[in-house]
């Protein structure tokens, strides 16, 4: 075998490989789909838990209603199809390594992808209750706090994400 033959084979491996990805992604992305506004109800409960009475969350755009939920059905789809996704990646990089360095690599994964989880759950029942608590608390007098749902999201996926990394650098 040539090295332009073998270059070949592994770029049509890696090709091979992040189709897989993309499958595992989607499947689970289309079976999400139609539960996307049960999934974004909850999470924006902890949310809706801290807004006074009467108080509940705008859409200030015509598509966000449709496109929101189908952004959290997405990220729900990113993180249950991640553990496949890791598999195609070590499944493609695995033959390359030594025994030693596959040894370590399996529980690095595994401690990886349940660090991020714990990291999600810890920003979703410590960090926002407190968060929103502490923002609604501090609305000054007659200024009614109702968040909008494409905003929100973009803040609680910066909060998952900002907990599930600090989590994994302790």
């Amino acid at each position: 075998m040539t090295p332009t033959e073998s270059f070949v084979s592994h770029l049509i491996e890696l090709r091979n490989r992040l189709l897989r990805i993309v499958v595992g992604f989607v499947l689970v992305f289309v079976a999400l789909f139609p539960f996307a506004n049960k999934i974004y109800a909850l999470l924006a409960a902890p949310m809706l838990a801290k807004l006074p009475a009467g108080g509940h969350m705008i859409a200030t755009a015509v598509t966000t209603p449709f496109f929101v939920p189908m952004k959290v059905a997405m990220m729900t789809a990113f993180v249950i199809s991640l553990p496949h996704s890791l598999y195609q990646i070590w499944a493609f990089v695995a033959p390359g390594l030594y025994d030693h360095e596959k040894k370590l690599m399996v529980p690095v994964i595994v401690s990886t992808f349940m660090l991020f989880l714990v990291g999600m759950s810890f920003a979703y029942y410590a960090v926002f209750p407190t968060v929103f608590g502490f923002i609604v608390g501090s609305a000054p007098v007659g200024v009614a706090v109702m968040t909008d749902i494409s905003e929100y999201l973009d803040f609680v996926m910066t909060l998952f994400l900002l907990s599930a990394l600090r989590l994994k650098c302790l």
